[in-house]
């Protein structure tokens, strides 16, 4: 993805969440370590996508993220979290 783009949270957050749809984990997740500033919405798309992905394991480390850097979930990161949790089997 182009510089410039990765800069524009809404381009990021959306190729974010296009490339989970078609199942490209992989390249979200390059996508998501390419964005040097993370806001909740780029975070939640991640999330959001492992959910698809049947990969809901994985939020729970990007919880953690977001809290190291002081990122507070809203009620769109808590249910992403407790369907992980649900997925999960927690």
């Amino acid at each position: 993805m182009p510089e410039n783009y990765r800069n524009n949270d809404i381009v990021s957050t959306s190729a974010i969440d296009m490339l989970m749809k078609f199942g490209d984990v992989e390249s979200a997740e390059r996508v998501f370590r390419s964005i040097k500033t993370k806001n909740i919405n780029i975070y939640g798309a991640l999330m959001n996508g492992y959910n698809l992905n049947g990969v809901s394991w994985k939020c729970f480390k990007i919880f953690e993220e977001m809290k190291e850097k002081d990122i507070i979930p809203d009620e769109f990161g808590w249910n992403i979290l407790i369907g992980a949790c649900s997925k999960s089997g927690m």
